[in-house]
């Protein structure tokens, strides 16, 4: 194992620096001067993390470095920590690498032998989860789901087993589609805590079932971001909702379909693939290889 004992500031250092979610007076003495004392200050959005800086009076450069540059500006990161420079990475709110691109630098950044240094600061997932009288640990933080239907319905599946308290992060027009696929996923009466706006003027938490969850959601206009904090289950699933497939791997899952000779193995992996709802072509390889 490598060891890394951190020293503030030194030539070569990545800080992650964590900024506020939205009242400025959660930024931390520490974080202030850091970003002061840092030769660059890398921001997912410079537009954002400027006006931070005018309000601290922070006068360090800034560059870009967000996921449609991840690869141009993770270069320039590791250039200047290569010349003995020392950088801050900062997100738009909150600590960076979380449902950011900062993991990917800090990876390429340990690699190359430069030290990584966090600078502690607000979190809205811990935020929500420590004021929304749900069970605090053991948690599981999942940040956003999937965009996408079918890989989001095999997300809530595995989701739906877990005993640890689950936080969700969603978005404004996302959040009546994803509390009725937690609601057609987790049932009526899971417990639930939609966190809202978190530090700012507006907080609001709001608490009840999934079901009220969703009455509330389909009679409100939707502001602000989200953190969702969902109960955790009981690790076992009701009768009904137990497949007959669920313990078999993909090649045994067709193979079984094929086995009354009413399905081809084309037909058959078409079916594997709706029932799981993954990629025919994920099926096809998985199937063909164990063939």
């Amino acid at each position: 194992m490598k060891s890394q004992k951190s020293a503030e500031l030194g030539r070569g250092k990545l800080f992650l620096v964590g900024t506020p979610i939205g009242n400025l007076e959660d930024m931390t003495y520490r974080a202030i001067r850091i970003l002061k004392e840092v030769d660059t200050i890398a921001a997912e959005d410079t537009r954002n993390t400027i006006r931070l800086c005018n309000h601290f009076d922070i006068k360090t450069t800034l560059i870009s470095y967000h996921e449609h540059n991840i690869e141009v500006g993770g270069e320039k990161i590791l250039a200047m920590l290569t010349e003995g420079k020392s950088v801050a990475l900062v997100s738009d709110a909150g600590m960076p690498c979380i449902s950011d691109p900062g993991a990917d630098i800090v990876a390429k950044a340990l690699v190359a032998g430069y030290d990584v240094v966090p600078v502690p600061g607000a979190n809205a997932a811990i935020s929500a989860l420590v004021a929304s009288g749900l069970a605090p640990q053991p948690f599981l933080f999942y940040g956003f789901l999937s965009r996408q239907k079918k890989e989001r319905s095999v997300q809530l599946d595995n989701l739906k087993l877990r005993e640890e308290t689950v936080i969700l992060y969603e978005a404004p027009h996302r959040l009546k589609e994803t509390l009725r696929a937690l609601q057609d996923h987790f049932g009526n009466t899971r417990r639930v805590v939609l966190a809202r706006e978190l530090t700012k003027r507006f907080e609001e938490f709001l608490r009840g079932t999934l079901e009220e969850a969703v009455n509330w959601a389909d009679s409100n206009e939707i502001r602000g971001e989200f953190c969702i904090v969902i109960e955790g289950g009981d690790g076992t699933v009701a009768e009904e909702q137990v497949v007959w497939w669920q313990e078999l791997d993909i090649h045994t899952h067709v193979s079984k379909l094929m086995e009354s000779g009413e399905l081809r193995s084309k037909e058959a992996i078409r079916e594997v693939a709706k029932e799981r709802g993954i990629s025919r072509r994920d099926v096809y390889k998985e199937y063909h290889v164990e063939s």
